[in-house]
């Protein structure tokens, strides 16, 4: 168990930012979900779409710190790729 006043306000601290990480990660799932739904529906806009709007909150994702920039960059690229080959 935490001894220092410091580490209780740590242990503290990653508490409530684990609640606002896993909400972050979860909101990227989502986004992720959307474009993958929309690949497999075969609708080439929509999947663009959804594209579009799940690139910015991946990158974020990166820029917080909850995600390593080369899995977003994986993701993206995997998808983008999914995306383009739609007739």
């Amino acid at each position: 168990m935490a001894n220092t006043p410091q580490a209780k306000k740590r242990i503290r601290r990653n508490d409530r930012r684990k609640v606002i990480n896993g909400n972050r990660v979860s909101r990227i799932r989502t986004f992720v979900k959307k474009v993958e739904a929309a690949i497999a529906s075969g609708d080439k806009n929509v999947a663009t779409e959804a594209l579009k709007a799940a690139q910015p909150e991946m990158q974020r994702g990166v820029s917080k710190g909850v995600l390593h920039k080369n899995t977003v960059a994986r993701k993206f690229s995997r998808l983008t790729k999914a995306v383009a080959a739609l007739g």
